[in-house]
């Protein structure tokens, strides 16, 4: 599965249906030790991997600097790397010691939000010198929630026209919403979305509007969440597993439960399927997974070679559990 490739529509990019998901490696939620960074790089390597995506936003740089080194060796025609912009990293005035936005990084930059054409080749100059590298293949417009006109009007059109002299290979958004994705797909010349935690084993909002549209017009999909952030990664889940990054609530724990125990019926388990249920829609291009160490390198790898029985998938639709 690791070397399977799906095209992302109109473009020339051959895009790995696995990707590793640089987020962990900025010390999202806890300290990574460097070497066991690039040691988990270099495994996903060894396992196939050939698709690295990553953001300034992870660990204020800290995960583009560490990926950069961690593939400075290899070949660059040989992988497909993405990162992201819409916030400049710049000296903090007044550092406190830790970054307050999930990642365990000292706060000595702070992250300013700029969807501007300035911005935007700002921040692209800035994210090849810590990647090390001549090029980025995909650029995502990151989190523009409240920054819509910015990025409309500013990043989309700086985009567009990277792409067109070849400087980048495609562009797109990312997002936890689906709702502005679909505004992108129907109103910009995007290429790809980056959606994350909208369709999955668990819910399918985007079913209704977002990928329909993303198949009409012809966008890539790049999935990421697809464990909701922790309530699908495990065979059982938690009691206290998260969703959304909060305490997941009583009746999405319920219903993960009944997934299980369909699951364990078919010979399966609630992670392996839902890594494997969103290549079920043809929209769907790639699934990433953010991965920390090269243990979690491996556990991933494991589950993506499993097997899933398409009796399940029929069984979970009967029931209404999926779409």
């Amino acid at each position: 599965m690791q070397t399977e490739t799906r095209t992302i529509p109109g473009t020339a990019i051959q895009l790995p249906v696995l990707g590793f998901g640089g987020a962990p490696i900025g010390n999202l939620y806890r300290q990574v030790q460097e070497q066991e960074a690039i040691d988990a790089v270099e495994a996903a390597w060894e396992g196939g991997v050939r698709y690295f995506d990553t953001a300034p936003h992870y660990g204020l740089g800290l995960s583009e600097l560490r990926l950069g080194k961690a593939l400075a060796g290899q070949d660059r025609n040989s992988y497909v790397l993405s990162t992201k912009v819409g916030r400049l990293l710049r000296p903090n005035p007044s550092p406190n010691g830790k970054d307050t936005e999930g990642f365990d990084v000292p706060d000595d930059l702070v992250r300013v939000r700029d969807y501007s054409r300035e911005g935007v080749l700002r921040s692209i100059e800035e994210s090849l010198q810590r990647l090390g590298t001549d090029r980025i293949d995909i650029v995502f417009i990151h989190d523009p929630d409240d920054y819509w006109s910015e990025a409309v009007d500013g990043a989309a059109p700086t985009l567009s026209a990277l792409r067109d002299e070849g400087v980048i290979g495609a562009w797109g958004a990312g997002m936890n919403q689906s709702e502005m994705l679909a505004r992108f797909v129907t109103e910009t010349d995007i290429d790809v979305i980056m959606l994350a935690g909208r369709y999955t084993l668990l819910e399918q909002g985007a079913a209704a509007d977002l990928l329909p549209a993303c198949l009409q017009r012809k966008v890539g999909v790049v999935n990421v969440g697809v464990f909701n952030s922790g309530l699908l990664s495990k065979d059982r889940p938690a009691r206290d597993a998260t969703y959304n990054y909060q305490p997941a609530p009583p009746q999405l724990l319920d219903r993960a439960n009944l997934l299980a125990d369909i699951c364990e019926s078919h010979g399966t388990t609630l992670p392996a399927a839902a890594l494997r249920y969103p290549y079920q829609h043809p929209a769907v291009t790639s699934v990433v997974l953010g991965m920390r160490t090269p243990e979690q390198v491996k556990q991933n790898l494991d589950l993506a070679s499993q097997a899933v029985p398409d009796q399940l998938w029929a069984e979970l639709r009967n029931r209404g559990l999926i779409t």
